[in-house]
């Protein structure tokens, strides 16, 4: 079975919300910048806590964050 892979749009919400800061981000969602960078980098997949939190900062659903892509799916 392959690994779940999720996309996200926390860089450009980072941007578009006063050009945020990798550490502000961290700071108001209790991680780490390292934590922040990964998940930028699609090479870590948040916990649901964590992308809550993520989601609550920038006023967004998970849904609008985060995204799991359709694997087999044409279009």
């Amino acid at each position: 079975m392959a690994k779940d892979k999720v996309t996200n749009h926390i860089r450009k919400l980072r941007f578009e919300h006063n050009e945020m800061t990798q550490q502000e981000l961290s700071e108001l969602c209790g991680c780490t910048r390292q934590t922040i960078i990964a998940l930028e980098q699609e090479k870590y997949v948040p916990s649901l806590i964590l992308a809550i939190k993520i989601a609550r900062v920038f006023g967004k659903t998970v849904d609008e964050v985060f995204q799991l892509p359709d694997e087999g799916k044409e279009g």
